[in-house]
Order: C-alpha cells, then sequence, then structure tokens
C-alpha cells in the first residue's frame, strides 16, 4: 500500500509494529503476537438473537477493525463486511482522523450483513469472543489504545440486546479469562462507512506489517477452530 493513501496517524500506529527492510520484516515486539495464548474456544450462547429479516446486520467493535473485517469476511452465510465507526452521536459524519483523537465517542467497528439461515448472531458473537477481540482489554486492542478501539456489541434490536447481554454474563460466569470482561453492549445509533483504503484490507495487503503482526493470526485461529464455519472467499 503507497504511503500516499494512508494518514500520518496511520503510519504510526500500523507500521509502529515492524518496519519492513526489502522483503523482510524486524518486529520491535514478538512476532504472532495476534495472539495464540489470548485465542479460546467460547461456549454456544445459551440465548441467541431471533431473527426478522432474511438478511440481518450485528455491528461489533474489537480493536483496529482490519482484522474484525478480515475474520468476519470469511465466515459461512456472510454476505457483506463494511469496515466503519460506531458508537458516536447519531448523524454526526466522521473519519479516520477524527475518530483517531478518541473524543468522538465512536470507534473502529465492522457491519456485518449475514443470512440467519446459515449462521445466527449467537454464532457471531462466538467467533468474536474466541478469535477477534480480547474482551479483557479495557479502550485497547494490542497496540492500538483509546475508546476508539474498545470492544462492544453494538445491538441493534431487542432481540440482539437480550442475547448480547445474556452471552456476556454467560461468558463472565465461565471464566474463561483470567480478567474480567469488559466488553460493553450498547444500542446501536449510527454507522459511518470508513474510507476506500480500509475496506478488505487484509485481503488486499496480507503481508501488511500490522495484518502480519496482529491479525493473520485470528484468521489462522478461525479457520483451525471453527473449519465447518469457514470460507475460503471473501465477502467484502
Amino acid at each position: 500500500m503507497a504511503l500516499t493513501s494512508i494518514t500520518k496517524t496511520d503510519w504510526f500506529y500500523k507500521f509502529i509494529g515492524g518496519f519492513a527492510f526489502g522483503t523482510a520484516l524486524v518486529f520491535l515486539a514478538q512476532p504472532g503476537q495476534a495472539r495464540a495464548e489470548n485465542v479460546v474456544v467460547a461456549p454456544a450462547p445459551a440465548v441467541d438473537a431471533v431473527p426478522s429479516k432474511p438478511l440481518e446486520t450485528a455491528v461489533f467493535a474489537g480493536g483496529c477493525f482490519w482484522g474484525v473485517e478480515g475474520v468476519f469476511s470469511h465466515v459461512k452465510g456472510v454476505k457483506l463486511v463494511k469496515s466503519g465507526y460506531s458508537g458516536g452521536p447519531k448523524g454526526k459524519q466522521v473519519g479516520y482522523d477524527d475518530v483517531g483523537t478518541g473524543t468522538t465517542g465512536f470507534a473502529e467497528s465492522v457491519a456485518v450483513t449475514y443470512d440467519p439461515k446459515v449462521v445466527s448472531y449467537g454464532t457471531l458473537m462466538r467467533i468474536f469472543f474466541s478469535v477477534v477481540a480480547d474482551p479483557t482489554q479495557l479502550n485497547y486492542q494490542g497496540p492500538d489504545h483509546g475508546t476508539q478501539y474498545r470492544s462492544a456489541l453494538f445491538t441493534m434490536t431487542p432481540e440482539q440486546a437480550k442475547a448480547a447481554s445474556a452471552y456476556v454474563a454467560q461468558l463472565g460466569k465461565a471464566k474463561l479469562w483470567k480478567q474480567p470482561i469488559v466488553t460493553k453492549v450498547e444500542p446501536f445509533k449510527s454507522f459511518v462507512t470508513a474510507e476506500g483504503y480500509h475496506q478488505n484490507f487484509m485481503e488486499r495487503n496480507p503481508r501488511h506489517p500490522y495484518i502480519l503482526q496482529w491479525d493473520a493470526a485470528k484468521l489462522a485461529a478461525f479457520k483451525r477452530l471453527y473449519p465447518d464455519l469457514y470460507v475460503a472467499k471473501s465477502a467484502s
């Protein structure tokens, strides 16, 4: 990806994990921190959302949206995944630089359009907590810090809200993580589609240093843990 297509903030946060020297990568942090030690096999939700439409949409925030989109775009039954910003005031238009200040209330998010006859909201949540985000990290994920990188389930219907709250409580009781879960269930307000160069980023830039350092292992873990749900062709 050309440097001219990213902001200075992008360059700092997305390249801080490594420098490219020709075809070699020298990482400042330990390689593979996308991070096998935080992968869990979350249980199936005891409560799931009853669908009301042939296609449903779910919105997730779990740190940098590149990796979140990269995993969900390979889930069977998912029709479309868009990176964007959610959690802020309804009707407000924001971009990457605005959200990057951490003052807008928005978080980097993905909107997942899916066929509930093939994959349920509960299954998407299970994937999210298993391999996408570490639910114990408050207002950060990996190297990205600030409320714009918080983990959240932005629920679009009462059914989603009920299922999400029940699942967070279920996981808390299961004690799969050493630290308490801080992922929030937040009512959906709006979704602002992110800039074009953010869309389908992992698919288009598989050798990007940030992807190699933080996100590639998430997709690999999803494929390994849930092979029946994995599809090779990206839905993004």
